[in-house]
């Protein structure tokens, strides 16, 4: 993990790992029901998360997703003047607000958590209550678009998650583009791409998994064994990436359906030096492709930080390998079935070996 980031970082990981995402989001914590201590997951406080003001705060600052929000509508704004938007999970309504300052005709803002009370005053604040309507809903409940609208012309959303579908919003997105996006209308952004890698990472991986062989002299590895099905969100330094990057997804958001979100994709793998795979590194690119002024955006380890960071899946056994050396890999992802927020990851990988012979790794992990 990148030292630059230091312990800002960390504690940046850990605040989201319980306060979750601005659109989406994930709060874990135990309540007193009946007298008996449940535990309860993003399921339950995936909106319940939004209603705070800190997690908007995060994603406004994130200056690469908002910026390439604002570039988008801004260096494009003939192309939005005069057109209906819909804003599939507004947050405070930053998103919708742009729109409107480049004179979209109206703009439907869509928040179903708490925020929802507060973006509205923000929207009056700014004057543009005449032009941004906001229903506090989830969208599958709204029974009819407001102001006499049956479609829109433009879907503008900022649904990405962990590992970019952790989260489950792109459901949403692709519910309201079938249900009220004109044919041939415009989704913003319009693609998303995931990539993997291989990592050297073996100082925090003793930091975050070894550390669980010994404890003030206790054998916990049994907390070891669920660290390592459990992919790890933070920041990766660039330098221990010691392969090419692969492909896994490409989601064209215009044709793509809910059932591509659960794929199972081959990769390949090169390595580029001497040296040990302690973990594979994913992350994602987002692209306003179908735009007079495109723009697009990277979460890789050498691209400008960005809240969502990596995601880091540690292998069981590290693995020696050589410049020359590849790999083959399968990656299967799917909706879990007790919670569908959160993501099973089933991963397989072969080693080929420059010198001769192979080495084959399974194992499953669970995002949440």
């Amino acid at each position: 993990m990148s030292s630059a980031a230091g312990e800002k970082s960390s504690r940046a990981a850990k605040e989201r790992k319980l306060n979750g995402h601005e659109n989406g989001g994930s709060h874990k914590a135990g309540t007193e029901k009946h007298g008996q201590k449940e535990d309860l997951t993003s399921k339950d406080y995936y909106f319940d998360s939004y209603s705070h003001f800190g997690i908007h705060e995060e994603m406004i600052k994130d200056e690469v997703r908002t910026q390439s929000y604002l570039d988008a509508i801004e260096n494009n704004k003939e192309l939005i003047k005069g057109k209906v938007v819909l804003d599939v999970g507004c947050g405070t309504g930053i998103l919708s607000m742009f729109c409107a300052r480049v004179g979209a005709k109206h703009v439907i803002a869509i928040e179903c958590s708490g925020i929802a009370k507060q973006a509205q005053a923000i929207i009056a604040a700014n004057g543009l209550s005449q032009q941004v309507t906001l229903l506090h809903a989830k969208c599958e409940d709204v029974a009819a678009l407001p102001g006499g609208f049956d479609k829109v012309d433009i879907i503008v959303s900022e649904w990405m998650g962990y590992f970019l579908l952790y989260e489950s919003m792109l459901d949403t997105v692709l519910y309201c583009r079938d249900r009220w996006l004109k044919p041939g209308g415009l989704l913003l952004p319009d693609r998303a791409s995931l990539k993997v890698a291989a990592i050297e990472d073996e100082q925090y991986r003793a930091e975050k998994i070894d550390f669980w062989d010994s404890v003030y002299g206790f054998d916990m590895k049994v907390i070891k064994e669920i660290a390592l099905t459990e992919p790890l969100v933070d920041v990766v330094d660039p330098k221990t990436v010691l392969s090419n990057e692969s492909a896994i997804l490409d989601l064209d958001l215009s044709t793509c359906t809910k059932a591509d979100l659960a794929f199972s994709s081959e990769f390949s793998l090169a390595f580029t030096r001497n040296d040990t795979v302690h973990a594979l590194v994913s992350h994602f690119d987002c692209a306003f492709s179908r735009l007079p002024s495109p723009v697009s955006f990277s979460t890789a380890p050498d691209a400008p930080y960005t809240h969502w960071k990596q995601t880091v899946f540690y292998l069981r056994d590290p693995v020696s390998v050589c410049a020359g050396d590849t790999a083959t890999g399968r990656i299967t992802v799917s909706p879990n079935a007790g919670n569908a927020r959160d993501l099973d990851i089933a991963l397989t990988l072969t080693f080929q070996r420059s010198g001769g012979g192979t080495l084959s790794v399974s194992q499953d992990f669970r995002l949440r």
